[in-house]
């Protein structure tokens, strides 16, 4: 069991924005260790009603009175100082504490949290070794960045001292944690709203580095030149691993793709071959991201069939190159959450190792910032497809101070030659693919936000 003796000065918490992915996995454990938690949130959703059920009491709107009995309140990035709730807890004088900082205490309850981070694949990662961890009956505890079928949910509360988490380098909330190990996937130019330069990001990955312990474990990418950088930085154990990298730690070799796109490759430690390892999730960038799963769970001598096992049974998480449906019974529609260009490259590659016709992207674009200062590369990622559809930007936390617009990325791609179409009603668009998709081609929705919605509209 945790040790939660510097948790135990707050008997009462209550919990702004309950039914976020990260919140309502930490109001889950606190509910176990005893708590009495309860909570708000301005949207009622599956996962509110998952917490109602597991016996906490969640307010849709705001609730001053479970404010006015709380010992603490946690709060999540999304709320403003002038919330009802927050206002209430001021004057009142309950401490208020944001969301990273307390997941920060939780994870110094633990004598072995482990932290999957990086700009890219933090949730199947997260997915892959939580899965493994289950199948050898470690018991772990986990919190992770969206819907996993295995574990029915985001979360999952369990009675060991792992603690499994997805840690996001977005405003540096990974400094906030205590963790025993660390995967860090890869590191690339994002969220320069907040990090405005690629020094900055990396300079946040090198301190959270340092955060290891000697006696702690840390895995990184081999084919990353800004991941390999980060050893000198710690005393702890470094365990590398690659595909184009031979002299990583692990490394995969033989690789060969299905008509699904799903990898079956043979993995090499130190040049001896540890074992071969099949996919239910397609691309080249998720054998990577087995492979740190694999480098991981190594280290924890989880043996080699219930690693098989686990990567096998994985068939990603919610909006990772999601299978949604099919129009006609032959034209299939997929969901990504894909809103880097990276990110971008990597699902279209995905796509490239399926039997398909033609291929349709609706793609939206997630905040002003990243499109004004990702412009050309959005566009030159965009081209891997044979029909581009751009909608308007989603703005998420930001107002349009960047004097960008979507018209913009769709003009930058027309330019390099290729037609790329604005329309920014979904009724619209939903209208104009289903009268031109012909047998056999393969829509993918694409982007952070709403756009999830036009998937749903086609099959309609």
């Amino acid at each position: 069991m945790p040790d939660i003796t510097n948790l135990k000065k707050y008997k009462n918490i209550h919990m702004i924005g309950i039914g976020g992915v990260s919140m309502s996995g930490i109001a889950a454990i606190l509910k176990n260790w005893s708590f009495n938690v309860t909570g708000s949130d301005m949207f009622d959703s599956e996962t509110v009603q998952e917490l109602i059920n597991n016996g906490i009491n969640v307010t849709i709107g705001h609730n001053l009175e479970d404010v006015a009995n709380s010992d603490v309140v946690v709060y999540s990035a999304a709320i403003k100082k002038d919330d009802p709730e927050m206002l209430e807890a001021n004057r009142l004088n309950i401490p208020t504490i944001e969301r990273a900082d307390f997941l920060g205490e939780i994870t110094r309850c633990y004598t072995d949290t482990i932290c999957i981070s990086g700009t890219h694949g933090k949730t199947t990662t997260t997915s892959m070794v939580s899965i493994a961890f289950i199948e050898a009956l470690k018991d772990p505890s986990i919190q992770v960045g969206a819907y996993l079928n295995a574990i029915k949910g985001n979360y999952l509360v369990g009675n060991s001292e792992h603690f499994i988490i997805e840690a996001c380098e977005y405003v540096e909330s990974f400094l906030k944690f205590s963790p025993k190990a660390e995967i860090i996937l890869n590191i690339d130019n994002d969220h320069l709203d907040y990090f405005k330069t690629f020094d900055n990001i990396k300079n946040a990955f090198i301190k959270y580095v340092k955060l290891l312990p000697d006696d702690g474990i840390l895995v990184i990418n081999g084919d990353d030149k800004n991941c390999l950088d980060l050893k000198q930085y710690t005393n702890a154990k470094v365990t590398s691993y690659g595909i184009d990298n031979k002299n990583a730690d692990f490394y995969a070799d033989n690789i060969v793709f299905d008509n699904d796109g799903f990898a079956s490759f043979d993995v090499y430690h130190q040049g001896n071959l540890f074992g071969h390892f099949s996919l239910s999730v397609p691309g080249k960038h998720n054998v990577l991201n087995a492979l740190a799963c694999i480098c991981l769970c190594a280290n924890y001598s989880i043996d080699v069939p219930h690693i098989q096992s686990a990567l096998k049974k994985f068939t990603g998480a919610h909006r990772r190159f999601e299978f949604k449906g099919r129009i006609n019974n032959d034209i299939s529609v997929y969901d990504d959450y894909g809103h880097h260009p990276t990110e971008i490259v990597a699902t279209a590659n995905s796509l490239k190792n399926k039997k398909y016709n033609e291929s349709w992207v609706i793609f939206q674009p997630h905040t002003y910032s990243r499109t004004k200062n990702l412009l050309d590369d959005f566009a030159n990622a965009l081209l891997n497809f044979d029909h581009i559809i751009v909608l308007d930007i989603y703005a998420a936390r930001e107002t349009n101070t960047y004097n960008i617009s979507s018209k913009d990325l769709v003009d930058k791609i027309n330019s390099l030659g290729k037609t790329a179409l604005y329309i920014p009603d979904f009724d619209e668009c939903v209208s104009f693919v289903k009268s031109r998709v012909k047998p056999n081609d393969v829509v993918m929705t694409l982007g952070a936000g709403t756009v999830t919605q036009i998937g749903p509209m086609l099959l309609k």
